[in-house]
């Protein structure tokens, strides 16, 4: 049997490779950046061949390291498994993650008994407050985001495009007072999401109608209540086309054939250290392979 390198260097290559970041994973195994570069070192000079791609604001694999990766990090993750079960500590994990209270209800907690399946000692705290991204530090693990753009500095991935819309009841579309072009927004109330300020901004101008001013701007901070509002017909949400998808609320409906692409998308996030905590990696790769087998079916 061939001799395998150090298990410190192939830490080390998983680490770096997982966060992006050659600092971020010395943070982690409590090294430093020189001591953690040597032992990359060593492994490259084990292979043959460098792994990586040095860039000025951080590293990414090479096709070679792609390849070792995805080979090694399944020995790596069942390894680390085989210790927390040996020494007691992987009888319970606990997730604290933060989401919108919309995108808990459509499209998380539906889906959860197939990650309980997976994995029944994964327990997940969920918090729906806001400001989600601000407070990864203050005691949350990771989060689910509706944003425009994400601090570089943490770890980020888009977990949909999507599209804005104008959503109303039935009653706005059909009624005898319905509104059926848009210009005839001028008269009525429209509603928005705090976290998407600017979505109607970005609709009227992409529909060119840029001067439109609608009677009254109402806000709110929940995305189920809009959705509630404007079935009772009391205005216009300016919402994403998932959320209506999601809602399964036969008095909605698209008001008009415009759909705008969204500048907001939401995002997965987390510091680039908690990436490698095993609760935060396994919730990860489970909810993008779900988003991946749903967009195959």
């Amino acid at each position: 049997m061939r001799r395998l390198p150090p298990l410190t260097a192939i830490e080390a290559f998983v680490h770096v490779a997982r966060l992006g970041s050659v600092k971020a994973a010395a943070e982690t195994l409590a090294l430093s950046s020189p001591a953690l570069t040597r032992r990359i070192q060593a492994l490259e000079r084990y292979v043959g061949h460098p792994l990586f791609e040095r860039r000025h604001q951080g590293v990414t694999l090479n096709p070679d390291g792609e390849r070792l990766l995805a080979e090694i990090a399944p020995s790596i993750d069942g390894l680390s498994l085989a210790m927390e079960r040996a020494t007691g500590d992987g009888e319970m994990m606990r997730l604290r993650l933060a989401v919108p209270s919309l995108f808990a209800a459509q499209r998380l907690v539906p889906n959860l008994p197939s990650l309980r399946a997976l994995h029944p000692d994964l327990h997940i705290d969920l918090d729906t407050g806001a400001n989600r991204l601000a407070r990864l530090d203050d005691g949350l693990d990771a989060a689910i985001a509706i944003t425009t753009e994400v601090d570089p500095n943490l770890y980020s991935r888009r977990i949909d495009n999507n599209c804005v819309i104008a959503i109303g009841s039935r009653d706005v579309q059909e009624g005898p007072r319905a509104i059926t072009d848009p210009a005839q927004l001028a008269g009525a109330t429209i509603f928005l999401h705090r976290d998407m300020p600017e979505t109607f901004t970005y609709w009227r101008e992409a529909i060119g109608l840029p001067d439109l001013q609608p009677a009254a701007i109402d806000h709110f901070d929940s995305g189920q209540l809009i959705l509630d509002a404007a079935a009772e017909g009391l205005g216009v949400a300016f919402m994403l086309e998932s959320h209506l998808s999601g809602s399964n609320d036969r008095r909605l409906v698209r008001l008009f054939d415009h759909k705008v692409e969204s500048p907001y998308s939401y995002w997965f996030a987390c510091r680039r250290a908690s990436l490698t905590r095993r609760p935060v990696r396994i919730f990860h790769d489970w909810l993008f392979e779900h988003l991946e087998q749903r967009e195959a079916a």
